[in-house]
């Protein structure tokens, strides 16, 4: 996996801090895979859901993860998610469903299993991996790494505004509190918490828009 590290690009930070979007739109530039991995943990909060597991049991957990059959695929916008051949993108991208990820992000047994998915995808190279412990935990030879991130408040108004697109019910005061507990939980898990790579670029998106990130990337990566 070592000889392929030159092609992989992390990029970390919070919740709502606009990783997906440039995630996805640097990969586009690239012509790289886009790896979701909040997607995959939201699906296992989903999937433990739906078979009512209880979190804190460990047979019961690993009899899951044993079992389960997970598929990113690229779709119109966001990563299309696959669960037992079903399509559950729609369904894990509430706020709701995001708590439970990080719930579940904070188990040994479900970061394990995706770690080990998300590093034979990255093996082939040539991919953008979004999440909060990809430069740290994931990739940490990475030669590329990023942390993105916005104020709280601007992270909370922007998931706002892209709820309302959506054409769904959002309460700004309600986003907010939601953000900065996850915010507390993912950092502060004695787990692969949430934290630049001692390497990473540090950019702050509050002032920028998901196109002006993309291209200082761009100009960053061109310069190396």
């Amino acid at each position: 996996m070592a000889n392929n590290m030159d092609t992989i690009i992390t990029i970390d930070g919070p919740s709502g801090g606009g990783k997906s979007t440039v995630s996805r739109m640097l990969a586009a530039a690239l012509g790289y895979t886009y790896l979701d991995t909040g997607a995959m943990y939201r699906a296992v909060g989903l999937q433990a859901r739906k078979q009512g597991v209880d979190l804190t049991d460990e047979k019961q957990m690993a009899a899951m993860l044993d079992k389960l059959d997970l598929q990113l695929s690229p779709g119109d916008g966001d990563t299309k998610v696959l669960l037992a051949g079903e399509d559950i993108s729609a369904a894990i991208r509430s706020a709701e469903m995001g708590m439970v990820a990080s719930a579940v992000s904070a188990l040994p047994l479900v970061r394990q299993k995706l770690t080990e998915i998300q590093q034979q995808i990255g093996a082939k190279g040539r991919v953008v991996a979004e999440g909060r412990d990809m430069g740290t935990v994931v990739f940490p030879k990475a030669r590329y790494k990023y942390f993105l991130d916005a104020s709280a408040e601007v992270r909370a108004r922007r998931r706002v505004d892209q709820l309302h697109e959506k054409g769904e019910a959002a309460d700004y005061d309600d986003i907010l509190a939601q953000i900065i507990k996850r915010d507390h939980d993912d950092s502060t898990r004695a787990l692969a918490p949430l934290k630049p790579a001692a390497d990473a670029v540090l950019v702050d998106s509050s002032r920028m828009n998901a196109q002006e990130v993309v291209n200082f990337i761009l100009d960053q990566l061109a310069k190396k």
